[in-house]
């Protein structure tokens, strides 16, 4: 059962069988996300850390295409003040630490392209399961802002240099296998089916592994990542600061009427 619906269409749903919780989102606007999804994507992704029935945790969007299409234009057009703006930004930063402090690995399935926040998302996950149309782009400086708050997960995930060629060259898409070879995925499939056939095999191992010592890799494997919560405050704050301005608001509508 759906923890929570948004309106007809966006939710965010926690399903728990065998051990294996999924976190699925869904917006109407190709998984966009405005604040209020976000908000109740970062208490899921916390209220499954703290289910002990939980082993391994999926992270999955739903529909066909879109994987995520980052941060919603509206929300970011209605915007008026530097704390509304970086409050907006925080929703990106919740998710990411709660992603990031939970006990258990979090597999990722991304079945479409993933830009913006949605790389953000991809790259907080510990294990990654894509298909061939899973693309990536950081489109932020194209609109005037930059991946300020997603840029220390994608960093980590991918290193600096590909995390600034994403940057820098804000109006590319990079195709999955790029994506692979440089460490966002770990698998890139043809179908749909065969990555959730892998994701599925994958899970079931992890599930009955065993809890603690998960755990144990887990906090190895985010060792110097115990500044975020303030690190990606200043960064949502210069997120924050950049999207009131009238170049960024001009920017964004015109990026959204594209």
């Amino acid at each position: 059962m759906p923890q929570a619906i948004f309106g007809l269409m966006n939710y965010v749903n926690l399903s728990i069988k065998d051990g294996i919780g999924t976190i699925e989102f869904f917006t109407e606007q190709s998984n966009s996300l405005p604040g209020e999804i976000l908000s109740k994507l970062a208490k899921t992704v916390e209220e499954a850390g703290e289910n002990s029935e939980i082993k391994v945790i999926i992270l999955k969007s739903g529909g066909d295409r879109t994987f995520c299409a980052g941060a919603s234009f509206d929300e970011l057009i209605a915007i008026q003040d530097v704390e509304n703006g970086k409050k907006f930004f925080m929703g990106f930063a919740n998710v990411i630490n709660a992603m990031r402090k939970i006990p258990q690995l979090v597999i990722g399935r991304v079945q479409g392209k993933a830009v913006g926040g949605g790389v953000g998302l991809a790259s907080a996950t510990d294990y990654c399961f894509a298909t061939k149309y899973a693309a990536v782009k950081l489109s932020e400086l194209a609109v005037g802002i930059g991946p300020f708050v997603v840029g220390p997960a994608v960093q980590r995930k991918v290193g600096v240099s590909a995390m600034s060629q994403m940057a820098i060259n804000a109006t590319e898409f990079y195709d999955a296998e790029w994506a692979r070879q440089k460490g966002l995925y770990a698998h890139v499939h043809e179908t749909v089916e065969e990555m959730d056939q892998g994701i599925e095999e994958l899970a079931n191992k992890l599930a009955s592994s065993n809890p603690e010592a998960m755990s144990n890799l887990k906090q190895t494997f985010w060792k110097g990542t115990e500044d975020w919560d303030s690190l990606l405050s200043q960064r949502a704050q210069i997120s924050g600061n950049l999207v009131t301005s009238d170049f960024t608001k001009a920017f964004i509508q015109k990026f959204k009427t594209k």
